[in-house]
């Protein structure tokens, strides 16, 4: 190959490279902006009956789900709500009745938030999605959050540790004696406990500076590290990904191995910042060899 003609090879090397470029921001773009898949499963030995605030896109905000089973989902981006778990549900053929813990009042459809104590998933779509998982309310539920197929940070949140078995006796919750022989079934925050501005971060403690954690919040914490477990815990707590699914696991370990419906097909993966790094790993290592080729 001549020098002429490695110089003509230049400008279409480069020209390629630049059309990868906008065609992976561009699928960046597309899926930031796509209806995100939520799997929802129950890995508990009860069943539980989840509630979302706004409910729209998930059976109208309250449904059944028995140990071992899922439930898939489709939101758009632009909603932003909460997910949690209720326990001890009875509800009759109307779908009316009461649950012992994380009730939205009297009916299955939940239209409001649920009652204290419950373990609480947040969200907020847009083109990067911000989540968490909040024990600012209390607990009843292992809960964790996983992304799967996206960018960005992209953690898994959640407190896959049972607060209820090392739940403080002050604020523990009993079910009971002839249903749970009194055992405990929540865990309540100190705030609601004892409701004062310390431990509600109200008041002069109502901004980040003053508001610091307290003995009830570190033991939430320790348990939990990528919980809430006070108020103003945003910089270890709050998480961003984009163009991702999630998958909301009651009862299961945050490092286990997780599966999700995408793109009409049944995906699995043990690590998803793993898969991140290794999709970004192959878009770089393509670029480079588009520059390397230009140069031969």
């Amino acid at each position: 190959m001549t020098h002429q003609e490695t110089m003509e090879m230049k400008p279409i090397f480069s020209f390629a490279a630049f059309i990868f470029i906008l065609l992976s921001l561009g699928n960046n773009m597309k899926e930031s902006e796509a209806a995100r898949v939520f799997t929802i499963r129950n890995d508990c030995r009860e069943t539980i009956w989840p509630g979302v605030t706004p409910g729209d896109s998930f059976e109208g905000g309250g449904f059944e789900l028995k140990p071992g089973k899922s439930m898939v989902f489709n939101a758009p981006v632009g909603w932003s709500g909460r997910i949690w778990g209720r326990t001890g549900c009875k509800f009759d053929s109307n779908g009316s009745g009461k649950c012992q813990t994380g009730a939205c009042g009297t009916s299955l459809k939940c239209s409001a938030a649920g009652q204290t104590p419950a373990t609480l998933a947040e969200f907020t779509l847009a083109q990067q999605d911000y989540y968490d998982v909040s024990l600012v309310d209390g607990f009843n539920l292992p809960m964790a959050v996983k992304p799967v197929h996206g960018q960005g940070n992209c953690t898994v949140a959640g407190c896959d540790h049972d607060l209820r078995k090392s739940c403080p006796k002050e604020l523990a919750v009993k079910g009971p004696p002839n249903q749970h022989d009194g055992k405990t079934v929540a865990c309540r925050s100190a705030c609601d406990v004892f409701d004062t501005d310390e431990y509600c971060c109200r008041g002069r403690y109502g901004n980040p500076v003053s508001c610091h954690p307290t003995f009830y919040s570190k033991l939430f914490k320790q348990a939990c590290p990528t919980s809430y477990s006070y108020a103003y815990d945003d910089p270890t707590s709050i998480f961003t990904c984009s163009g991702t699914d999630y998958i909301i696991t009651f009862c299961s370990s945050r490092s286990q191995p997780v599966c999700t419906y995408h793109d009409n097909k049944l995906t699995c993966s043990r690590s998803t910042s793993m898969k991140s790094i290794l999709n970004i790993t192959s878009s770089l290592a393509l670029l480079i060899l588009l520059a390397l080729r230009s140069y031969l």
